[in-house]
């Protein structure tokens, strides 16, 4: 069954089955279809997002446990609504909770789940290497922190008197712990080796988090057979697959799952399977891939290029360039993290990549001619021009689709590779697309190779790059290309035209749980880029009068400026409790940046200082003068924020594709990463706020989508431009006679939207919102 709207909630110990049956009522009033879940899998013990499965084939006890769910369900179908999953096929918990993990710990490779994991057993003598003490083994044993303890299951390895590990059977008993050690499967390291030695593979460089051999059919059928079993019995309508780019092979993995939901044999229509890709600029998904679409990141792109001033794009940028003396250009920024990133972090799965080109190499004698060395420097110069996620070759084939991404990565090879040297990063891309020499023998390569690729581009974009440049920090998001700062509506309207055309089923979203900032932040930045030398210039005096921010880089004070600016709450009571929120989110920034703090070396002292600095401005009487400029800045800019939040709500709901609502965004959304955008959520204000149509923006929610169900062939019709005037945009939805034209101002502007619209008999335009907004639904 194919969702008419979703509205995604998180589950943890203190938001539980439970406690979404009690607000179907409230959702289905709202006018979404379907509750689209976070992982419900058992998971490690307090885990607060479900992603670090324990149990694939149980659903957590401590939020609900199956029967809870199918108690959801049944609510949920008594309101004609149904339930969307999440799953997680790339990776699982590396815990002892794991049963599957602690076995393969205790068996090593004579245990049944040894194939299910990614682990390398040619290196470290066929041990797994756990990267848990806190200091070189020599150093842990001779403190004590390493011992062998007795439990009524029989001898443990413990460390640091609380965290057990199993031993090998009969290795336990007698003998010098150095030699016990020694017989064991695995071998506990300093967590300091971890990045460079480790001979698993991990979720991006989580080593908490242990990739699954989901192309193995054991795996896949262990991994799959509860959800499969709901699919049948009716408890869930799709699914939306985590993290596609890590698997192996994606397309062969969803085309076997697609298979089995379709043996499912259920009549209520196909089941929606979604994934979590994010798209470079001009990619598209793979054609064979048999999905519905993405779980919407390309969208919230989209709406945020669109809704960006174009003019504001240098101006900003040459202002980030002066106060931070680092590089104007984003382009710039990411390549210095991903080279810098591949060294840090992925030093294990760099060797593995170039052992893997190494053996394909030497099979040719074209290839074999080059050292390892070269093609060391070569793997390093793609993965740092890479212009995407990932390819999808199999060493064999590729899909056209991938086309495009070796070409953009070709003209970026000779600005990265040495001089001489990218006629070997022509031959890897050969190989990706199954050509070259002895190409026969290049799926292993292939395989790491894009393995490796998608957790670079996410830790070093994403997780470090994005962090470090502050043109202006809403356009640094999850899915975003920071290089680019605006979009004009044609370009918009090529987007939803293609979209409708081959991906009308996809998600369209503007708030996640992984978002970098919450939808109405962004929305006040968009109003910002309006005024941008205002902005300049006002941010420029406020850093200068900030108390107590002397000894803070000026490029982290003006990023963190724009994040205080951007969620201010709208009443001064609500201080207190943001200041605290800030001071989390200013570690967070700083560590995940790399340059004055990390989270393998913390800079307690100067993180101490970039928290002082925001009591400072936040809450002291120091600062009282610059927090009434801010109050007076945001009175003035706020009908452009208005308007930006309404546009890009009012976009989410009527362009082609299925709206998600992620919790709680009913009403403002002024969150910061996370795990600031998974606070609780008050659902009895927005409720009772929803009762008495008393916030303009969940009213406008609430009525987009109930004219979503009510005019339901229109909104999964086709989409066609409408000429417009100006800083506004106009399309129509339609399919057979019934035809919906949609328009919303894109800033500031006078006039009515019936006004807004070229070429069309405004008189005969009968409003469905019936509403004095800068937005509109007429019925032709």
């Amino acid at each position: 069954m194919i969702p008419r709207a979703t509205y995604r909630l998180q589950f943890h110990p203190g938001f539980t089955l439970e406690d979404a049956r009690r607000i179907v009522p409230y959702l289905a009033d709202l006018g979404v279809s379907h509750i689209y879940c976070s992982p419900l899998a058992e998971a490690r013990t307090g885990s607060t997002h479900g992603y670090d499965v324990t149990d694939p084939a149980r659903i957590s006890d401590i939020l609900g446990g199956e029967r809870a769910l199918r108690t959801l369900a049944s609510e949920l179908a008594e309101h004609g609504m149904g339930l969307i999953l999440d799953i997680v096929p790339n990776h699982m918990a590396a815990s002892l909770e794991n049963p599957w993990w602690a076995d393969v710990l205790r068996h090593g490779q004579a245990s049944r789940y040894a194939d299910f994991f990614d682990i390398d057993w040619s290196r470290h003598d066929g041990r797994i290497l756990l990267p848990v003490l806190g200091a070189p083994t020599e150093e842990a044993l001779a403190a004590g922190d390493i011992t062998i303890a007795e439990t009524g299951e029989g001898p443990v390895l413990r460390l640091y008197g609380e965290q057990d590990f199993p031993l090998a059977p009969g290795t336990g008993d007698g003998g010098d712990i150095t030699a016990i050690l020694a017989r064991q499967h695995y071998r506990v390291a300093w967590w300091r080796r971890g990045h460079d030695e480790l001979n698993w593979r991990r979720f991006f460089s989580i080593s908490e988090l242990v990739g699954l051999r989901i192309e193995d059919d054991g795996v896949f059928e262990a991994v799959h057979a509860l959800p499969l079993q709901l699919y049948r019995e009716g408890v869930i309508d799709g699914l939306r697959i985590d993290h596609v780019d890590g698997l192996t092979d994606p397309a062969a993995y969803l085309r076997k799952l697609r298979g089995r939901l379709e043996a499912a044999g259920r009549e209520d229509g196909p089941a929606w399977l979604i994934v979590e890709k994010i798209l470079a600029p001009g990619e598209t998904l793979p054609g064979d891939w048999p999905v519905d679409g993405t779980t919407g990141y390309e969208f919230m792109e989209q709406v945020s290029l669109l809704l960006h001033a174009p003019t504001a794009g240098p101006v900003l940028e040459q202002d980030w360039a002066r106060v931070s003396d680092r590089p104007a250009d984003f382009e710039e920024e990411e390549r210095l993290a991903r080279r810098q990133l591949l060294q840090w972090e992925f030093g294990a799965q760099f060797d593995a990549c170039v052992d893997a080109v190494m053996a394909l190499a030497q099979r040719s004698p074209a290839t074999a001619r080059h050292t390892r060395t070269a093609w060391t420097r070569a793997v390093e110069a793609l993965l740092i021009a890479f212009p995407a996620y990932r390819t999808y070759g199999t060493g064999r084939a590729a899909p056209p689709e991938d086309a495009r991404t070796r070409a953009n990565a070709a003209r970026n090879l000779p600005a990265v590779a040495p001089p001489g040297e990218a006629a070997l990063g022509q031959t890897i891309l050969g190989w990706l697309a199954g050509d070259g020499p002895a190409a026969a023998h290049a799926a292993e390569f292939v395989q790491r190779f894009q393995q490796l690729s998608a957790p670079i581009a996410a830790k070093a974009v994403e997780d470090t790059a994005f962090y470090r440049h502050g043109r202006l920090i809403s356009r640094n998001d999850v899915g975003f290309a920071p290089a680019r700062f605006s979009a004009p509506p044609d370009e918009f309207h090529e987007w939803q035209e293609a979209r409708a055309a081959r991906w009308p089923r996809s998600m369209l979203t503007t708030a996640t749980h992984d978002h970098k900032r919450g939808e109405d932040v962004r929305a006040r930045l968009f109003a910002i880029s309006e005024v941008a030398k205002e902005w300049t210039g006002l941010s420029a005096q406020w850093r200068q009068a900030w108390p107590r921010a002397g000894g803070i880089d000026p490029g982290d004070l003006n990023m963190l400026l724009q994040a205080i600016v951007g969620a201010w709450p709208d009443e001064d009571g609500e201080l207190p409790r943001y200041a605290e929120r800030l001071r989390g989110y200013a570690v967070k920034t700083l560590r995940e940046a790399k340059l004055r703090s990390s989270w393998t070396a913390p800079d307690e002292a100067y993180e101490r200082a970039m928290t002082d600095a925001v009591d400072a401005l936040v809450l002291s009487g120091e600062a009282q003068q610059i927090r009434a400029e801010i109050g007076d800045f945001l009175d003035r800019i706020r009908p452009a924020e208005r308007i930006k939040g309404l546009a890009q709500l009012f976009l989410r709901l009527t362009c082609p594709g299925i709206p998600d609502t992620y919790q709680g965004t009913e009403l403002a959304d002024r969150s910061l990463v996370d795990p600031d955008n998974r606070r609780a959520v008050n659902f009895a204000v927005r409720e009772r706020v929803m009762r008495a149509a008393d916030d303009e923006k969940l009213v406008l929610l609430r009525d987009l989508l109930h004219l979503r169900a009510q005019h339901h062939d229109a909104f999964a019709g086709d989409y066609r431009r409408i000429a417009s005037d100006p800083d506004c945009i106009a399309f129509s939805r339609g399919a057979g006679a019934e035809r919906l034209v949609m328009v919303t101002a894109l800033r500031s502007k006078a006039g009515s939207p019936r006004d807004w619209v070229h070429g069309m008999e405004t008189g005969e335009l009968r409003d469905l919102l019936g509403a004095v907004l800068p937005c509109a639904v007429f019925a032709t």
